[in-house]
């Protein structure tokens, strides 16, 4: 919610109009809000964090930083982001981008929620990133699902990634990637469950919605493991609000395109600098295959969270901010200046 000028939005919150806020919700974020525009005419919205500085000269101020832009996870509400942004928003410029059907973004005009649409996505909302900046790409920052996309950017445009910072995500479902017979069948029969639920969708929306405000979904989630005991109550709140409150459509079309392909392939071809942050206790995204991304990036930097599960961005915040923020100011520009010493490097004769 904000003030539209010339096609921008300054806003505070992440709220909508049509979902008036719980009284508890209130974002600290100062920002500014525009859109790219899709092919097919979505409006795909993404946002510069303003941290203390006066909005008239704030992207003045920020242009010449070096910019970090970050990828969500499915239905992810932009709180979860809070902690690497306050470390970062005074000393770089920090760009955040909704998916489809999620937050300031358009539900799809043309009904595609696949991987790929979201790639393209991205890739537009980079270029105008780069534009209004200095023209150099950002560092990439991507939790759960946005590994997958952002591995599929890098497949499309490497040029857009010189950096990236992976958070409890793989590049595909949990057993992708692999050539066996099991691995497929499992695939496959979560493929045809997609499938075949999909009509049930907005008969079982109002049932969702229910369960996720009631006051029983966050001792639910504790319950079956998906949120560890520091899981902060009004940050999981916030989150299970957006999430009841966005497009049951969106969601469950993006969910069922994950499903589809994978980018493991895409690992072997990285040459850039990576980080990698698993949660130990992750239901969601199990340990092994953060483990098994890292053993096919050996130059990536790792860090395993204990007594954190898929929601580590906020049950430890500061100890993941702090690395990211470590990596950025101090590994990262040696890293990029080796690899492309490297890249540099000619052929050895045959």
């Amino acid at each position: 919610m904000g003030l539209w000028v010339e096609g921008l939005s300054v806003a505070r919150t992440a709220c909508t109009p049509a979902h008036p806020a719980p009284s508890w919700m209130g974002m600290p974020y100062r920002r500014i809000t525009r859109h790219v525009v899709a092919p097919d005419g979505t409006r795909v919205a993404w946002h510069t964090h303003l941290g203390d500085l006066m909005e008239p000269a704030a992207e003045g101020v920020l242009r010449p930083r070096n910019t970090v832009l970050l990828t969500n996870g499915i239905g992810t509400s932009e709180n979860f982001w809070r902690y690497i942004v306050t470390s970062l928003e005074q000393d770089h410029r920090v760009v955040h981008w909704h998916y489809r059907g999620h937050g300031g973004s358009e539900e799809s005009r043309s009904g595609d929620y696949s991987v790929g649409t979201h790639v393209g996505d991205l890739e537009r909302v980079t270029e105008e990133v780069m534009a209004r900046g200095d023209g150099r790409p950002p560092h990439q920052v991507a939790f759960s699902m946005g590994v997958r996309v952002l591995l599929e950017l890098y497949r499309r445009r490497p040029d857009l990634v010189p950096g990236m910072t992976l958070i409890a995500g793989p590049p595909g479902a949990p057993g992708s990637g692999y050539e066996g017979l099991a691995e497929w069948a499992m695939l496959s029969t979560v493929r045809e469950v997609f499938r075949v639920l999909t009509p049930a969708v907005p008969v079982a929306t109002p049932v969702v919605r229910a369960v996720l405000g009631s006051r029983f979904a966050y001792p639910l989630a504790r319950a079956v493991g998906a949120l560890r005991p520091r899981a902060p109550r009004d940050d999981i709140d916030e989150f299970l609000y957006a999430l009841r409150t966005m497009s049951p459509k969106a969601y469950w079309y993006t969910l069922r395109g994950l499903a589809e392909g994978h980018a493991w392939d895409v690992l072997p071809s990285v040459r850039v600098p990576t980080f990698i942050i698993a949660a130990r206790d992750d239901t969601l995204v199990p340990l092994r295959e953060m483990i098994r991304m890292r053993d096919a990036l050996p130059h990536a930097r790792w860090l395993q969270v204990d007594d954190a599960g898929h929601a580590g961005l906020l049950e430890a915040g500061t100890e993941i901010s702090d690395a990211v923020r470590s990596f950025l100011v101090n590994e990262h520009p040696r890293a990029s200046e080796r690899w492309s010493q490297v890249e540099s490097l000619p052929s050895a004769p045959a």
